[in-house]
């Protein structure tokens, strides 16, 4: 008997466990949502905004070696996102308020949003090169983390709200009002090559550091208490 009931117990915990552990992450207190504390939301968007950064270097890295073995690039390219003013470097990440970091952190994922979805078909319709048919995979998964990162972040920036760590002035804004309307033709004119890729992957590593580095930033200066 006391085996029976010892079986069912677990059950009842096991699917209790499954239902917190599948339910979607909010910042209020909606049905069906499994609400995370702001530590939490912090610590899930930096985790992911790393991993998305890790696997664009990788990208980056693989692209330089295939096509560009013997060239340096670095300082001929203009990224599409040139327009969003960004800090150079932690102490001036640090100055800003937190409503101006959310708000650069939430302009560069939105900003990515087209040209990654680009970047993938592109890839992935030009399989004859054997690189882009083993890699456009990967640019599919950044293309995927860039939106779940985006609202992650949104999330966090509601659970700042709700705390009164932040004012009702962060919103979404479309990608096209976020950079130079002249900047989006170069993605949006029609086929890319292996060129264009390859400084599609190298902007976007280079912001996805910057995001990486402003959610940290954010973080300590948010919660300071973690004496991180």
């Amino acid at each position: 008997m006391k085996k029976v009931w010892f079986a069912v117990l677990t059950l009842v915990h096991l699917e209790l466990y499954k239902r917190v552990g599948s339910a979607p992450i909010c910042a209020y207190g909606q049905a069906g949502c499994h609400v995370s504390s702001l530590a939490d939301l912090f610590d899930r968007v930096i985790q992911q905004s790393s991993r998305m950064h890790g696997i664009s270097s990788d990208l980056h890295s693989e692209f330089e070696q295939y096509f560009f073995p013997n060239k340096n690039l670095i300082g001929k390219r203009k990224c599409h996102t040139y327009g969003i003013l960004t800090p150079d470097d932690k102490e001036n990440a640090q100055r800003l308020g937190r409503e101006e970091l959310t708000g650069v952190i939430l302009r560069l994922l939105e900003a990515w949003g087209d040209p990654l979805s680009q970047l993938y078909q592109s890839m992935f319709q030009d399989q004859n090169q054997d690189f882009n048919h083993y890699n456009s995979n990967k640019a599919l998964e950044i293309s995927d983390m860039v939106y779940e990162l985006r609202d992650g972040v949104a999330k966090m920036a509601e659970k700042m709200k709700l705390l009164g760590m932040l004012g009702n002035t962060v919103d979404y804004m479309s990608s096209e009002s976020l950079v130079p309307s002249s900047a989006f033709s170069f993605y949006k004119r029609g086929e890319l090559n292996s060129m264009d890729h390859n400084e599609l992957v190298y902007c976007f590593r280079r912001d996805s550091n910057k995001v990486k580095n402003y959610l940290r930033i954010l973080k300590c200066t948010t919660l300071p208490e973690l004496d991180c």
